[in-house]
């Protein structure tokens, strides 16, 4: 099962505190931090020492790990791990986007196929 499927299928409580330990290991990891250091959840990512390198890395990682784009200006507009938590656990609760299927009766319109007959 992959981690967004698993994600979503947990109580809301419960996805965000694994959303916020994916993020706050993943930050860690970036900044080279041990596990018994604490990462502060309310302090700016470039007060914390990350570049805007290293958030697009982070980025990218959560993107992967979680199977959705994030955009890069949610992480400005979103600039501490609380936020960014709180944005991640209202994606993955919303249900997943349908793939559109066209079937032959629902094309767009003007696709139709004209049957002719050469009847005369």
């Amino acid at each position: 099962m992959n981690t967004s499927r698993h994600l979503r299928e947990m109580s809301r409580r419960e996805r965000r505190d694994a959303l916020e330990d994916l993020v706050v290991a993943y930050l860690k990891e970036i900044l080279l931090m041990d596990d018994s250091e604490e990462l502060p959840l309310d302090q700016g990512y470039f007060d914390l020492g990350l570049t805007s390198l290293r958030l697009n890395d982070v980025r990218s990682r959560l993107e992967r790990s979680l199977d959705i784009g994030i955009d890069a200006t949610i992480l400005f507009g979103r600039p501490t791990v609380e936020q960014l938590v709180a944005y991640l656990t209202d994606v993955l609760s919303a249900p997943p986007a349908e793939p559109i299927m066209h079937s032959a009766d629902s094309r767009p319109p003007g696709t139709e196929t004209k049957e002719t007959s050469d009847v005369g």
